[in-house]
């Protein structure tokens, strides 16, 4: 009986993790869409909150979806660094080649 009552604990508050994640996720989308939409703020700026804005998001993603926290094992942090050396090399691929792209399909007159 004891054991089934820990079960549904622990079922709860891995709900409310997930509940608080999709939350925070969806609050840290929604506004940066809405500064942009709006143009509340200088570029610049507005660029600078975006990132900041994607940073906590990352950080929302680790905690509450991939269950990472900041005093885990080696293993984690070995698998943490591994994935954001494929999403830069990834990212930089992308920018590499649609640079590429722009300035070979570039029109004569355009600069």
């Amino acid at each position: 009986m004891e054991s089934q009552t820990k079960a549904a604990q622990e079922e709860r508050k891995e709900f409310r993790s997930y509940a608080w994640g999709i939350g925070l996720a969806l609050l840290l989308t929604v506004v940066p869409f809405g500064l942009v939409q709006w143009m509340a703020m200088p570029r610049v700026t507005l660029l600078i909150i975006i990132g900041a804005f994607a940073l906590v998001q990352m950080l929302v993603h680790f905690r509450f979806f991939l269950h990472i926290g900041f005093r885990q094992k080696r293993e984690d942090l070995q698998l943490i660094l591994f994935s954001t050396v494929l999403l830069i090399i990834m990212v930089a691929g992308t920018i590499w080649i649609m640079a590429s792209l722009a300035t070979r399909m570039a029109l004569p007159g355009s600069p």
